[in-house]
């Protein structure tokens, strides 16, 4: 495997995927509450309607952005970790996941997985590894494990004999079944060995039951099906594992930078956790 993502070297035929413009996406929600331009006017009109029930959607979107980066900071820094699976990446926005691991090793290899054909076709053309490491992008649904774990673009990046960090961001909340978002971290963590490390965050009614409820319902008036998780119920997603100070907390409290800006736990509603498996 070649030390970027570069599929015609790789030999493999690449043909732009065919893009649902009519209806909004999830990803490219988030994208534009990002402050992206890789949308269309119903994921245009879908955030602005989000944004009317809940005003600090935005806010949410880049502290859970600010959490990647001090979570990539801190496993590869450390904890000496040099790789990543990403599960639901969502469009690359700048900097990525393997852009901050390679500032701090440049060896470092990181593994993409996302369902979406816009990140995909985004995949080609932005996801490019530094000389030491290397990058891989699997189109795959996050609910076939599977097709992930077993892939050869993930076997062939990374070596499953050394610890590796799993993220799933923002993700697990489009998994409304709790049995099976459960199962799906479950067989994603099974093959990692020990040592390796558990990296979640998703939406909560908690802290602002009222505005989470509306937002709930105008995902769902516009077929985005999503789950808001008591932290009860995230935290059961580290059973098992060893849970990283300071624990379960909302995303902007997970070891904040000294110059972090002062955001309410209302205005985030996503919770977040980080642990390591014994």
């Amino acid at each position: 495997m070649p030390e970027n993502l570069d599929w015609t070297a790789r030999g493999l035929d690449y043909e732009p995927p065919e893009i649902d413009t009519t209806k909004a996406h999830s990803a490219r929600l988030y994208d534009y509450l990002l402050g992206g331009k890789d949308n269309y006017p119903p994921d245009r009109e879908a955030a602005e309607r989000l944004m009317k029930v809940m005003p600090s959607a935005q806010v949410m979107a880049q502290q859970n952005r600010l959490f990647m980066r001090r979570l990539t900071r801190y496993l590869a820094a450390g904890q000496g970790i040099s790789q990543f699976l990403d599960i639901g990446t969502g469009i690359p926005t700048s900097p990525n996941l393997h852009e901050i691991a390679q500032q701090i090793n440049p060896a470092a290899r990181v593994v993409y997985a996302d369902n979406d054909p816009i990140v995909l076709a985004h995949a080609h053309a932005r996801l490019t590894s530094a000389s030491q490491g290397r990058v891989a992008y699997i189109h795959a649904d996050m609910r076939d494990t599977d097709s992930i774990t077993t892939a050869p673009d993930l076997t062939a990046t990374l070596d499953l004999s050394q610890p590796v960090a799993l993220s799933i961001l923002a993700t697990l909340h489009f998994i409304p079944d709790d049995n099976q978002a459960y199962e799906l971290v479950r067989r994603y963590m099974l093959p990692l060995p020990p040592g390796s490390f558990l990296a979640l965050s998703m939406g909560t009614a908690d802290y602002a039951p009222q505005g989470e409820g509306l937002a709930v319902s105008v995902s769902r008036a516009q077929g985005i099906r999503v789950r808001s998780r008591t932290r009860a119920e995230v935290s059961a997603f580290f059973d098992g594992l060893e849970l990283i100070e300071p624990g379960v907390v909302p995303v902007h409290q997970w070891r904040p930078d000294a110059d972090a800006a002062e955001v309410r736990d209302s205005e985030v509603t996503l919770y977040c956790g980080v642990a390591r498996k014994p």
